[in-house]
């Protein structure tokens, strides 16, 4: 059953969002349009589940996606990699954002880019270096950017590929690409040549933008060598566009990689004139973004979306779910190599300007991205669990900080939120803000479960499903639980899955990630648990969950109640495999000056027995420096897993900072 801890209301929709939100305004299309009485969100999502081909017709129709709809519905095919969504319908993806039909003024807002760089000290609100695109300026530079393309022989169907920061030169290269039909893939420049190879000779890009220099956490980084080394690595790359001039207009000595043939960004704008773009209609279907998992348990999986389904669901989500409008800013903290990225841009769509940030969240000091969101009024702030727990560890408030007063909606994804980090927003952020904790991934490039503007947020807990996605938890023997631990499942077929896995010949390893578990449904990988109230807990990825003595034991409950002591700064759990048994092997990273004494150990089991059960204190406890994650923020349990049982760890490219799985060896 669900803890008590998990209870507790912590927001209400007033009267007056609940009758201006665009999901009270959709709601009353549909009731108008099909004769219903719906008043509440489980109504709606209970009528998405039940008529969904025609929620989705209806969400096209209301949201004035440009493009046409086709007669055609959900086509399911012989096994469920097959489904396919409006197989006749058109559109072009670049055309809904950058000429959205929301949009009443081209020369409104559409980009806000600030960088580490160009930040002289965290307490300036105000900066001058900031680079902004209105609406006409980013359709110019697309325009641009597609006859150099085209140029070069760019069609559609190539693979384009990005290694950039997280500015406008990397959205305006995605727009220019999709606007042709070509697919757009993308990582950051932190990531290593070698991991970069791995996945781009999968994809075998045609053309690569690159960025020579960039700086994080203070320090300049040359990437010269290394686009040297993607490049040779990488023999589909025929010609590179180097965006350093653009980035020069921020960061000094900045410097043209030796890469021939190499496009400069700035001669580029020179020699081509701003034109009228003719979009041309793409297939609902027609492949937009390949993007790739972590690659923590192997050779990363490179997952193909279609532009219609990208663009459908994320407009659900932002208008419908987050409330995404015209009046609104939207920052999300993301690099070019994380989906949120992706998400972040489709928000143009509804012709709300995007806030870019590139750098270290916490440089100079913790309230860089508190005092962005405070000059540009921010209306959605974005972020990670992680970057919220590290806030609250540091004894940072941010509305101590910064004037927040316009901020309306705080997105938190890429691990579990815990209920503590929920009391930490509404206590030291803002106390009338909308949390929505969101969860889904890379996997469909959006989510499974998130919030909405009409019903009630419940400490540490993901509000609701998303609509027209039939969410559910279920037991090993696939059946439907609620209040019982489980697996992540969806039961109908989505707009969102993905298209295929790049060349994954007859969707062998894409039925085997998603539909092997239960026939026929979806299953996540992610271990949950359904409430009363019907939201979601989120207890950890389903492969790093612990089984000790017949039990399984998801990881986000150890860490909730461990990483709350004030001595820890972070941790990781672990299932040790002995001959007759798992013993559960807890490794703490402790705070400056702290070591592990026996009345800490203790102190630890004391409070895992006392929150959680005896089954969740560890047989061994161990100090460690550093605690393993990926570059998105998530514990590497698998890797330090692997390391302590002797294992070759198959992708520490995958890792932010691999070197410290060292301190894990020859520890048991």
């Amino acid at each position: 059953m669900t803890s008590n801890a998990y209870k507790q209301r912590l927001w209400q929709p007033d009267k007056a969002l609940r009758a201006t939100c665009q999901l009270q305004a959709f709601i009353n299309t549909i009731n108008h349009r099909h004769d219903l009485a719906i008043n509440n969100y489980d109504q709606l999502h209970r009528w998405s589940l039940q008529h969904t081909e025609t929620f989705w017709r209806e969400l096209w129709h209301w949201a004035d996606i440009r493009g046409q709809l086709g007669e055609q519905g959900l086509f399911e095919g012989e096994n469920p990699c097959q489904a396919r969504w409006f197989n006749d319908s058109h559109l072009n993806f670049a055309e809904n954002l950058l000429c959205p039909a929301q949009l009443k003024d081209k020369d409104q807002l559409a980009i806000i880019a600030r960088s580490e760089s160009s930040t002289s000290t965290a307490t300036s609100a105000n900066n001058d270096n900031d680079i902004t695109l209105s609406y006409r300026q980013l359709y110019q530079q697309v325009s641009q950017l597609m006859q150099c393309l085209q140029a070069h022989a760019i069609t559609e169907g190539d693979v384009i590929a990005g290694i950039l920061p997280n500015g406008p030169p990397a959205i305006i290269a995605m727009l220019a690409t999709t606007a042709i039909g070509a697919i757009w893939t993308s990582t950051a420049p932190d990531f290593g040549a070698d991991s970069i190879i791995e996945r781009f000779n999968q994809t075998q890009p045609k053309l690569l933008f690159t960025a020579d220099l960039y700086r994080y956490r203070g320090k300049k980084y040359n990437l010269s060598e290394k686009n040297r080394a993607i490049c040779s690595g990488v023999s589909s790359i025929k010609i590179c566009i180097n965006t350093a001039t653009f980035i020069a207009t921020q960061v000094a000595e900045a410097q043209t990689p030796a890469l021939p043939p190499v496009i400069d960004w700035h001669k580029l704008l020179r020699d081509y004139s701003p034109k009228t773009i003719t979009f041309k209609p793409h297939a609902f279907n027609t492949p937009l973004y390949i993007l790739y998992t972590s690659g923590t348990t192997g050779q990363p999986k490179c997952i193909v979306h279609s532009a219609g389904s990208v663009l459908l669901q994320h407009i659900k989500e932002q208008r419908l779910h987050l409330n995404i409008g015209c009046a609104d800013r939207v920052f999300y903290y993301s690099s070019c190599g994380w989906m949120m990225w992706n998400w972040l841009v489709s928000a143009l769509a509804s012709a709300a300007p995007l806030m870019l940030y590139d750098g270290h969240p916490l440089y100079p000091d913790s309230s860089v991205l508190w005092q962005y969101a405070q000059h540009y009024r921010c209306t959605l702030f974005g972020c990670s669990a992680s970057y919220l727990n590290l806030l609250e560890k540091s004894g940072v408030q941010p509305q101590q900080c910064s004037d927040l007063s316009s901020l309306q909606t705080l997105c938190s994804t890429g691990s579990v939120l815990s209920p503590e980090g929920f009391d930490f927003v509404y206590s030291h952020i803002k106390e009338d803000v909308l949390l929505a904790s969101i969860s889904g991934g890379t996997d469909l490039c959006s989510c499974f479960v998130l919030a909405n503007p009409i019903s009630p947020i419940y400490r540490g807990q993901i509000s609701c499903a998303a609509l027209a996605m039939d969410v559910q938890v279920f037991n090993e023997e696939g059946i439907g639980v609620t209040g019982s631990q489980g697996e992540l499942v969806c039961l109908n077929r989505f707009v969102g899955q993905p298209l295929c896995f790049w060349g994954d010949d007859n969707n062998i390893r894409y039925s085997e990630a998603y539909f092997s578990h239960f026939n026929n449904t979806w299953c996540q990988g992610d271990w949950a648990m359904k409430t009363a109230e019907g939201g979601f807990i989120l207890l950890g990825r389903s492969d790093a969950t612990l089984n000790i003595s017949g039990v399984r034991i998801g990881t986000a409950e150890i860490y909730r109640h461990v990483d709350a002591m004030k001595e820890v700064v972070d941790s990781v759990a672990v299932a040790q495999q002995l001959k007759n048994e798992n013993r559960l092997i807890l490794f703490v990273q402790l705070q400056s000056g702290i070591t592990l004494t026996d009345t800490l150990q203790q102190h630890i089991r004391d409070t895992l027995i006392k929150h959680c059960s005896a089954r969740h204190s560890p047989s061994v406890i161990l100090q460690v420096m550093d605690i393993p994650r990926t570059r998105s923020g998530k514990i590497a349990e698998l890797a330090v897993s692997d390391t302590i049982h002797n294992r070759l760890v198959k992708n520490t490219a995958a890792l932010a900072n691999p070197d410290v799985l060292q301190l894990f060896e020859n520890r048991l």
